[in-house]
């Protein structure tokens, strides 16, 4: 009788259940159907009768892409070449020259090309500039001209170039390219070993592992994992990494969203490599998704002492949809959370100031790790123990992203001919050079608050309070103006860093830069001296 009565109360409570659920994505559907219907309708419409020819592949590249702008800017509609450049970055492989290279709308700039590779073997620099692919002038090439130094294996292409205001010409025969997820790894002294982990592509986790073994069999006691620098890439392999350091079982990330089956757990699924080796990760500004969730996890689980700067702040996880004709759509699926519960997350793309741009997280909550440390949400990693050289600030970032740092040395380069790294040393008098370079160069950049103040001053509001406010405001921007000035020499240390590291890869590759490290940069240093102090290492994971 109660078996029967409490399925009379179930089947009707089960049955609105299904109605709302039903109703719920009824009107969802229906919602989608209807814009669907008006876009179609609205796009013929404007074809049709537009009073000029439109190109309708144009029209929806840019009508897709802004309706995505809304959005984070990890979601993105990649089209046939996106896909396969997503592709390359996943396995680690590809058919080209060699470099890293950056788009331009009239050249494509080579940054680094690889050591040994077809663009080094045909003596390509760093500051290159190239205008013409085979017969194809760049500066009239719609589409992205870089995916044309990419081929069949062994067939050839010539490249026509400028260098120093000359213009050249290399013909250079495409090979395969291997991309590694670790690109070196040494000793800094007999007990501690050193490995770089650039990437997160198919063969992070094995090539980390076997970097430990070959270390580990020259006789290391103790690690440093270098994560600076690394941009992410496959959440497996972060799981992988953690696993080669955490046992078996062991919770590294999980995953909410609104969609049910994106609610994930992820968990160590095999024996670690070495679970008691003392471990310190570093990281810095650059560190982002994997490099995140990998130093996250190990903070939090006291696994490992964290040294650099604040990471990235990437808590949002995506995941590729294919859609039709060979496109597909990475979308943002739920953000991800480390094993004490945070979420990284730094930037809020769903509230925005007036300029458009995703408000800075500026509440944190705080979170315990194992042993009961404090960490906090809301703002990237924040390390154990901060090194001053690699602490995030405008200045540094200006510099960087608007090539300054770059073109700088590719003129140091070709001034300065350096064939002995032990000879190699950036003096005051370079750095004084350095800083005309940059005045020369008429280098700017806008702080958020000079555009505050700016946009206060153009609304008119400055002058209600009189002439003498006005004025102080003007004075304002102007000290302010000036503080960036002198803000080059405030963060010598952090622009001298960025400046050896972009040079040093100039006269001896990647491998010399981190040869270089071994012995002068200064979160390794600190790395190996806290390894080598047991007590002090244990104390702060206590």
């Amino acid at each position: 009788m109660k078996k029967l009565l409490r399925k009379r109360v179930l089947i009707p409570v089960l049955a609105v259940f299904v109605l709302i659920s039903a109703s719920s994505f009824k009107n969802d559907f229906f919602e989608i159907a209807k814009q669907i219907e008006i876009f179609t309708t609205m796009f013929k419409e404007l074809n049709m009768n537009y009073v000029d020819e439109t190109n309708p592949a144009e029209l929806m590249d840019t009508a897709i892409k802004n309706m995505l702008d809304d959005l984070d800017p990890y979601t993105q509609f990649m089209n046939e070449q996106d896909v396969e450049e997503f592709r390359i970055r996943k396995n680690g492989e590809y058919s080209g020259i060699g470099a890293v290279v950056r788009n331009y709308p009239d050249k494509i700039l080579i940054v680094e090309p690889y050591k040994d590779s077809p663009a080094d073997k045909a003596g390509l620099k760093a500051g290159d500039e190239i205008i013409k692919i085979d017969d194809v002038d760049v500066s009239e090439y719609n589409e992205d001209a870089s995916e044309l130094l990419k081929g069949a294996n062994n067939s050839q292409i010539k490249l026509t170039y400028k260098r120093q205001g000359a213009t050249e010409t290399a013909t250079i025969e495409r090979e395969e390219i291997e991309i590694d997820a670790v690109p070196f790894y040494g000793k800094i002294d007999d007990k501690t070993g050193y490995v770089v982990l650039s990437r997160f592509n198919r063969k992070a986790s094995k090539q980390t592992q076997e970097a430990i073994e070959a270390l580990k069999a020259q006789g290391i006691e103790r690690l440093v994992l270098d994560l600076r620098g690394n941009p992410g890439g496959l959440l497996s392999e972060a799981i992988e990494v953690c696993n080669l350091f955490v046992p078996k079982g062991e919770l590294i990330v999980s995953t909410k969203s609104k969609v049910k089956k994106f609610n994930q757990a992820y968990y160590t699924k095999r024996k670690p490599l070495d679970e008691n080796i003392p471990l310190v990760v570093l990281i810095n500004g650059r560190s982002a998704s994997a490099s995140e969730i990998v130093s996250g996890a190990l903070q939090d689980l006291d696994r490992a002492v964290i040294i650099g700067s604040q990471s990235f702040g990437k808590g949002l996880v995506q995941r590729p949809l294919k859609l039709v004709y060979g496109t597909q759509l990475k979308v943002t699926i739920s953000r991800y959370y480390t094993p004490s519960g945070r979420c990284i997350q730094s930037l809020d793309y769903w509230h925005r100031d007036e300029q458009g741009n995703a408000v800075k997280n500026t509440q944190f909550n705080e979170f315990k790790t194992k042993n009961g440390r404090k960490v906090y949400d809301g703002g990237g990693v924040i390390p154990d123990l901060k090194i001053e050289a690699l602490q995030n600030n405008a200045i540094t970032r200006a510099l960087i992203q608007n090539n300054v740092v770059f073109d700088y040395a590719t003129n140091y380069y070709y001034n300065h001919p350096i064939s002995d790294m032990s000879n190699f040393e950036l003096t005051e008098s370079d750095y004084s050079d350095f800083k005309s370079f940059v005045a020369a160069a008429g280098f700017e950049y806008e702080t958020k608050t000079e555009r505050e103040l700016k946009d206060l001053m153009s609304s008119g509001e400055t002058k209600d309070f009189g002439a003498e406010v006005q004025a102080d405001y003007e004075k304002l921007l102007k000290d302010i103006q000036q503080s960036k000035i002198s803000s080059i020499d405030t963060f010598k240390k952090n622009i001298i860093k960025e400046l050896e590291d972009e040079l040093i890869k100039r006269y001896f590759y990647q491998e010399g830069l981190y040869n270089y490290y071994l012995k002068n940069d200064e979160a390794i240093v600190t790395s190996s001296k806290l390894l080598a102090d047991s007590a002090k290492f244990n104390s702060i994971l206590q």
